[in-house]
């Protein structure tokens, strides 16, 4: 009981400091918020090996393409394998096809994957990651052989080759016993790969700029267009659509387009965010956005009861003064639970918040999957006011 009221305080808290956060209204640069159309990184794959493993690689009866990879390998090397000695003897082979036979153990078959930064030069170096294909039980000790990186175009761009690192990870087995810590069969290879081959794009040449929300909202875009106006004078900046702000680059940067950009994306904007409400129910978190609001509504769920109804107030001037009677609309949120110790009657601000209503669920211990349901059901009825998104 004790450590169900601890985290259900935990809960409380919790929801409070992000309802604060989100409720302060805060300016974001716009390089936070949107990426430059054609600036951007490019995927590389490739299929290599990883040998000097402790018998923890590919076991070749299980995964017979990584021996085929080997003696492919090895002949191109100019090594001929007769392939009959790899086998056990007592098993013998009278064809090729029964590599499934041949028992090397310290190599493993990896994918290797990579990302090419933005503008990245020949020479540079970049990390890479070697995750295993086979049924190796770990890559720990291991070293990956010269393996070309391919980009979408099936052009190589790259070169990886050099000692993996597991980060701590290992896997160990004595008998019918196993430990396994980490992940051990995907390695790290930090600055492993060497660029080759350039992306051909001529960044000085260009004569617009394209920003491209990660977000796309029309009141953001028109926001950053107004930031991006006030920044540089006259109407270099216009909003294509919700997510793409052009830019017509002004003759005095036309030889200064880095340091164009520079100004542009360390520009203050407060993005405006749609309301929503994001849920995982497998794990039972709940995300509210500030703007979330519920209409009148009353609810039944289990032995709980949560109603919500309008009410008006009217604010009186003084006498003699020159104020004017006015109408204050207002909404009351009430949360009962049948034979519960307490019922909550709150009166809330002008439109009740889902904020709110979490926050009162939260003090009388309503499970999160109790809020999942309840939510869905707010949904259904049309009291939601807010795009409701389950993971």
């Amino acid at each position: 009981m004790r450590l169900t009221r601890l985290a259900v305080r935990f809960a409380i808290v919790a929801l409070a400091l992000f309802l604060w956060m989100t409720g302060q209204a805060s300016a974001t640069r716009l390089k936070d918020i949107s990426s430059i159309e054609g600036v951007r990184a490019n995927q590389l794959i490739g299929y290599g090996l990883v040998v000097g493993l402790r018998g923890s690689g590919d076991k070749s009866y299980k995964s017979p393409f990584t021996i085929q990879t080997l003696l492919s390998m090895l002949e191109r090397l100019g090594t001929t394998v007769d392939v009959q000695q790899l086998v056990n003897p007592r098993i013998g082979i009278s064809d090729v096809r029964w590599l499934r036979d041949v028992r090397v153990e310290n190599i493993a078959a990896v994918m290797v994957t990579a990302e090419l930064p933005a503008f990245a030069q020949q020479g540079t170096r970049i990390d890479v990651t070697a995750s295993s294909l086979g049924d190796a039980r770990s890559l720990q000790g291991g070293t990956l052989l010269l393996t070309p990186l391919k980009a979408a175009n099936g052009e190589i761009y790259a070169v990886a080759q050099g000692a993996v690192s597991v980060g701590g990870g290992f896997s160990e087995r004595l008998r019918r016993l196993k430990y396994v810590k980490n992940h051990p069969t995907v390695a790290r290879i930090s600055n492993g790969a060497m660029v080759e081959k350039e992306v051909g794009f001529d960044f000085s040449t260009v004569t617009k700029l394209s920003f491209a929300l990660f977000q796309p909202d029309f009141t953001t875009s028109q926001r950053v267009v107004e930031a991006i106006n006030g920044e540089l004078g006259g109407e270099s900046a216009k909003a294509v659509n919700s997510g793409v702000i052009e830019i017509s680059v002004p003759d005095e940067f036309a030889d200064k387009k880095v340091e164009l950009v520079s100004r542009l994306e360390n520009l203050e904007v407060e993005p405006d965010m749609a309301a929503k409400v994001v849920m995982d129910e497998r794990t039972g978190t709940i995300v509210v956005g500030e703007q979330v609001r519920i209409s009148k509504v009353a609810i039944s769920h289990g032995n709980l009861t949560i109603r919500i109804a309008s009410k008006t107030s009217v604010s009186q001037p003084p006498p003699l003064s020159a104020g004017q009677t006015v109408v204050i609309p207002g909404s009351i949120l009430s949360v009962g639970e049948t034979g519960g110790k307490t019922d909550r009657l709150m009166v809330l601000d002008p439109g009740v918040s889902i904020g709110e209503m979490v926050k009162a669920l939260n003090a009388i211990g309503v499970k999160p999957r109790d809020l999942i349901a309840i939510f869905q059901t707010l949904k259904a009825a049309g009291a939601l006011k807010a795009q409701l998104e389950i993971m």
